[in-house]
């Protein structure tokens, strides 16, 4: 579906493109009356604005979106991007210096339960790439 905004069109892209399609259909398919103007904003603004601009890549927009998560402790929202920031091209290694950083600058209990929702979202990749061999 595309609109007449190139905001929520580019949007609708760069958040399929990072998140996959499977995601964004389940999170378009609960949208109800109340959510609709949120997921809206999330697609214009956040997506198809500040991940579509190009002074960052989305590795370095995923490092830093981690980076946010763990310091506010958003758990939910770190499984998502952690598989994002996999998509964008980042190793385990790399997603795991983002959590050593973050304990520095967060606290250490914010990146324990960042460590603990990727070791889970990592280990469920890894399962389900060798069930497609």
């Amino acid at each position: 579906m595309t609109s007449e905004d190139p905001a929520y069109d580019r949007g609708m892209r760069v958040r399929r493109e990072v998140l996959g399609d499977e995601y964004v259909d389940a999170a378009i398919g609960r949208t109800t009356d109340f959510t609709a103007d949120f997921q809206d904003f999330i697609t214009r603004y956040a997506w198809g604005e500040i991940w579509a601009r190009p002074g960052l890549d989305r590795r370095m927009r995923s490092c830093i979106t981690l980076t946010a998560l763990v310091v506010l402790g958003r758990l939910d929202e770190l499984e998502i991007h952690v598989r994002a920031a996999v998509r964008n091209g980042l190793t385990p290694e790399e997603i795991g210096e983002v959590f050593l950083q973050s304990a520095v600058y967060c606290g250490a209990p914010a990146a324990n339960s960042a460590f603990a929702v990727a070791q889970r979202v990592l280990s469920e990749s890894d399962d389900e790439r060798k069930e497609k061999r």
